[in-house]
């Protein structure tokens, strides 16, 4: 018989499913030679995960792709599921592993409550 067991130990991982096109292929090329990230590519989709901290600067993707912008509604696009605090800005995504990390921009208070 299994005994399955769980583990509440973070991770420290956050990351994101893209679809596996062709703007897909470039976003995760773009973040392949990023510190701490590491793409994997499946037959339907692609696997964009990172340790703490993920930054998809949308300047340096539209660039990759020879577009003039790229943005929010292009990144939900390609973009299926998602885990990690996300944080959508004007200028790019940010994907956080710990809510305590991504603390200033989702009013996340660290300061306990009595």
């Amino acid at each position: 018989m299994t005994h399955f067991q769980a583990d509440a130990t973070p991770s420290n991982k956050a990351g994101v499913t893209l679809m596996n096109n062709q703007v897909g292929y470039v976003v995760a090329n773009v973040m392949r030679d990023k510190d701490n990230v590491t793409v994997t590519e499946l037959p339907s989709m692609i696997r964009v995960d990172g340790v703490n901290k993920i930054d998809f600067d949308y300047e340096e993707i539209a660039e990759a792709l020879g577009w003039d912008d790229f943005g929010n509604d292009d990144f939900e696009e390609i973009m299926s599921t998602h885990y990690g605090r996300m944080v959508v800005l004007d200028d790019r995504v940010l994907l956080f592993a710990n809510p305590e990390d991504a603390a200033e921009y989702i009013d996340f208070d660290l300061q306990v409550v009595e």
